[in-house]
Order: structure tokens, then C-alpha cells, then sequence
């Protein structure tokens, strides 16, 4: 049986490091560049082997354009981590998604364009070829059924899908970009998800979102318009929310036998990978 060792990717508001016990500080270097603030904090919740990255550093100091993703999933990566549970600070777009509401995303939509989107760049040494990578799911369903289920079972009220645009930013959306976002399917936007989800499927990492709604974007024309602040306020009033159901989805994580996940996840993408370099 394969040992989990699982990473959690703090978001807007979500970087306490003292979520984790017997933790300890490491620095990692990879050859992707340092992990965001260089830091990654090792520990264990209910005694299962966690690590926590803060996405944006933790004095949140990292625009989303400028966040080192290849660098935070590939340091996740060389330091065992088998899943990662990810938070994320959304916009909503649909008026049944209200502020405060968690929802376990299922797809997503690119709206970046500054943004290194695969380890297989012809730099790294050790990565050579080209990686044609089938991102379909792009969240790993059976870690999504865990956070579910976890949630019903704690009485956390979420959405069981969504799909979140992943704007470049810093700015938030103009009111015709954000009602276009609705015409497109979208049910939330936000500025972190992509490439973060494309890198982890193709380190080979079960990957799996947690977004909170915190503001109705710009689309609604009753609702104040979305504010940085705003967002930070509505994160601060559920992050007991999210990291409830975190911390208990941990435990349901460690008593599954991920080995068919874990093992399907690397075959594929090494399969997939002889295929477009043959």
C-alpha cells in the first residue's frame, strides 16, 4: 500500500501554518525555482504526514501571475506528496452559489496568458520530449468524491460541481468579461487554479479544489462591486469552514487504498508520454 503523504495548498487567507502539528520548516529549491516564500511546512494533522504551501507567500506577498507554480508543484512533488487539497478564493457567477459557499470544482477555463503551463519546456534536463497532456478530468474524481462525502457527513453545505475560469489578473474583471464568463458555462472565477491543477495532473499528484465564493464578481447589479478587501473579509468569516472540512477529509484520505489511483495516474501520463515523443 502506497504511503499518502498529502499537500495543502492555502490560498487567500488560508496559510496558518498552526493547522499542522509537529511542524517544521524546510527550504526547497528545485529546478523549476523556489517554492512561493521558499518555505514549505511540513507536518501531520490526526497524525497523517501533511504539508502546507501558502500559493501567494505567507505574507501574501506574490501577485497570480508572478506565483512560481511549476516551482510549488514540483517541490510537492520531489517531497512525496501524493494528493494535494487546494483552497481558493472565488467569484461566483451564479446567483444559487451565494458568498460563503464552498464548492468542490470539476472543471475549469483558461483565461491566462503570462503563464508557464508544463514542466516539458525543453529547459529541464531531466524532462526532455514534448507532453501533449490529456487534461480531461482535470480534478482527480475520487479525491472530489472524498471532500463530498466528507462534507455531507459533517454537515457542510457545498456544491458538488463547478467550473471555474482562471483569469490572469492581478484586476478583477470588467462587467462585460464577467457576464461573458456566464454565457461560457463558468460558475466561478478566480486567478490560481490554472496552471496549478494542469502541473499536478502532470506530475502525476491527485489534485482537488476547494473554492469559496466570496463575492458575486461584478455581474450582479444589486451587489457591491468585488473588492480585494472584500474578498479577505468573506475568506476570514468561513476559513473555519474550509479548514473543518480539510482536516477531517485527511482522515478519510488515509483510511482509502489509493494504490490503483496513484498507480493509473503514473502509468497513463508515462504511456501518454512515449506516445507523443515516438
Amino acid at each position: 500500500m502506497v504511503n499518502i503523504k498529502i499537500g495543502i495548498i492555502g490560498g487567500t487567507g488560508l496559510d496558518n501554518p498552526d493547522i499542522l502539528k509537529n511542524r517544521k520548516e524546510v527550504k526547497i529549491s528545485t529546478s523549476f525555482g523556489d517554492p512561493s516564500d521558499g518555505v514549505v511546512v511540513e507536518g501531520e494533522i490526526h497524525g497523517i504526514p501533511c504539508v502546507l504551501l501558502s500559493r501567494h507567500g505567507k505574507s501574501h506577498s506574490v501577485t497570480p501571475s508572478k506565483v512560481n507554480y511549476r516551482g510549488n508543484i514540483w517541490a510537492l512533488k520531489e517531497i512525496g506528496c501524493t494528493h494535494i487539497i487546494a483552497s481558493t478564493a472565488t467569484g461566483s457567477l451564479k446567483e444559487e452559489i451565494k458568498p460563503g459557499d464552498l464548492v468542490i470544482a470539476d472543471d475549469f477555463l483558461d483565461r491566462t496568458y503570462q503563464r508557464q503551463q508544463t514542466f516539458y519546456d525543453g529547459e529541464s534536463d531531466s524532462l526532455k520530449g514534448v507532453f501533449h497532456l490529456p487534461v480531461h478530468p482535470p480534478f482527480s474524481e475520487p479525491l472530489r468524491k472524498v471532500l463530498i462525502d466528507t462534507a455531507k457527513e459533517i454537515g457542510i453545505h457545498c456544491h458538488e460541481r463547478g467550473t471555474i475560469v482562471t483569469i490572469e489578473g492581478p484586476r478583477f474583471s470588467s462587467k462585460a468579461e464577467s457576464k461573458m464568463y456566464q454565457m461560457l458555462g463558468c460558475d466561478l472565477v478566480n486567478m490560481s487554479t490554472v496552471p496549478e491543477v494542469i502541473l499536478a495532473k502532470e506530475a502525476g499528484i491527485l489534485y482537488a479544489a476547494i473554492a469559496l465564493a466570496t463575492d458575486y464578481d461584478c455581474w450582479k447589479e444589486d451587489y457591491n462591486t468585488v473588492s480585494h478587501d472584500q474578498v479577505l473579509e468573506m475568506f476570514k468569516k468561513n476559513v473555519d469552514k474550509v479548514m473543518q472540512l480539510i482536516t477531517a477529509a485527511v482522515q478519510k484520505i488515509a483510511e482509502k487504498n489509493w494504490d490503483k489511483e496513484i498507480s493509473q495516474s503514473k502509468v497513463s501520463l508515462r504511456s501518454y508520454f512515449l506516445f507523443c515523443n515516438s
